[in-house]
């Protein structure tokens, strides 16, 4: 393997949990490393006057129909409606950073996305957010401590903007060799734009 596909993801995206729950299989199936990469999508948003999809009530009516009929023909078990948008959003991705600098992000990411689009609990919120972290291998107490802290909304920050830099404005988007795709249905490109890489066989 080379470099790995960077997955550029925002907890509170509700298209991201078709991604979030499916990359590690379709990845691993490929023999692609995943680099996974939280953000605010609300901060992106916000700087280029996007408002989520609440506050545009015909395509929120057609993304939840969407997303229903997507998760059916992957498998995937969703319960809607589910709360949304998410009251603490910011802090489901500060939880995500530092989770992702210590290994643990792809666990705490699946178990939280499954208990807000399955068990109706918001991220970021408890009880989800707790459990998520448990989930994931670690101690709640500790990972909540230090998810408050003005260094990890700094974190945040930094993500966001190199995020940013790079050119992604919307969540899910992966990133293979400098490739953006952009959306959940592009999954399998990027995987199979690095896998081909791997191989020699660029393009």
């Amino acid at each position: 393997m080379t470099a790995p596909v960077d997955f550029w993801f925002s907890i509170g995206s509700p298209y991201t949990f078709l991604a979030v729950m499916r990359l590690r299989e379709v990845a691993e199936r490929a023999g692609v490393e995943v680099r996974w990469r939280p953000f605010d999508l609300r901060a992106i948003q916000a700087e280029a006057n996007d408002g989520p999809f609440a506050d545009k009530p015909r395509k929120a009516a057609y993304m939840w129909r969407d997303i229903e009929r997507r998760a059916a023909k992957f498998g995937l078990p969703v319960r809607l409606p589910i709360p949304y948008p998410l009251a603490d959003l910011a802090l489901a991705n500060r939880v995500a950073v530092l989770a992702a600098k210590e290994g643990w992000c792809s666990a705490y990411a699946i178990a939280t996305y499954r208990r807000w689009f399955v068990d109706r609990e918001p991220a970021g919120s408890e009880p989800n957010i707790a459990a998520s972290i448990e989930e994931a291998g670690q101690d709640p107490g500790r990972v909540l401590k230090q998810a408050s802290t003005g260094a990890a909304a700094e974190a945040l920050a930094a993500a966001t903007s190199e995020a940013k830099e790079i050119g992604v404005f919307g969540s899910p988007s992966f990133v293979a060799d400098g490739e953006l795709f952009w959306g959940h249905d592009r999954l399998e490109d990027a995987i199979e734009w690095q896998h081909n890489l791997d191989q020699g066989n660029p393009g």
